[in-house]
């Protein structure tokens, strides 16, 4: 499917290349993004990929929707759906009480021991999606079909930064505290966000991501050195 533009307010173009979430498209998000990285368009603020689709933001006293869309279009000539690979993100987490709340329902829901569960996530592919709902929010694709399960019908408020949590074939590592519908398996000391960093997130969309497992006694360790940093 050839990619089709969007304007967004006045300020803004929105690059679209599926309707629908799909892994050629996502391929394509990515290598655009870091396309118009190293060739930006006069004018351009930033750029935020996302599923399926990739937002131009643009100062609009320099530039406009068309100038944007005809500079894109050319560099989309170079732009494949061959997966680009990023940067591998090692993730810490610790599965043990009070940590993983909702370890035992995800299992018994799935008909696995918390054991098999946790191998299982340790053992999926995660992919960095995209960010959103929250910042340094990351969207992390995945988790093996035999521990996907939906959202909780009721979410949970206050839910601690830090939080591995899971719905469907996606994972989150929380970054503040909030509420969310999704099963709470873990907890992770590793710093996904840090505000007052020259560079704030830890991943880039298009990383891929590996969850390590740490005992109780390795997480209050590294949790206390994260807080005294």
């Amino acid at each position: 499917m050839e990619p089709w533009f969007k304007p967004v307010a006045d300020h803004a173009l929105l690059v679209c290349f599926s309707e629908t979430h799909d892994e050629r498209a996502h391929a394509r998000v990515v290598a655009l993004d870091k396309v118009i990285a190293a060739n930006p368009p006069a004018g351009m603020i930033e750029t935020v990929p996302a599923l399926v689709n990739l937002l131009v933001s643009f100062d609009v006293s320099i530039t406009d929707h068309d100038r944007v869309a005809a500079h894109v279009r050319e560099l989309l000539k170079d732009v494949t759906a061959d997966k680009i690979a990023g940067q591998m993100r090692r993730v810490q987490v610790c599965y043990e009480a009070p940590y993983s709340p909702d370890l035992d329902k995800v299992a018994k829901a799935v008909g696995l021991s918390p054991e098999a569960v946790i191998t299982a996530h340790l053992a999926g592919q995660y992919d960095v999606l995209m960010y959103g709902f929250s910042p340094g929010y990351a969207y992390l694709s995945g988790i093996p079909e035999e521990i996907r399960i939906p959202r909780k019908p009721t979410p949970v408020r206050d839910v601690p930064a830090g939080s591995v949590i899971i719905a469907g074939p996606q994972c989150l590592v929380t970054t503040l505290t909030m509420p969310t519908g999704w099963s709470i398996i873990g907890r992770s000391p590793t710093r996904i966000l840090t505000g007052d960093a020259e560079r704030p997130f830890l991943f880039d969309v298009g990383d891929q991501v590996t969850f390590e497992r740490i005992d109780l006694a390795d997480f209050e360790r590294a949790q206390k050195e994260a807080d005294d940093d």
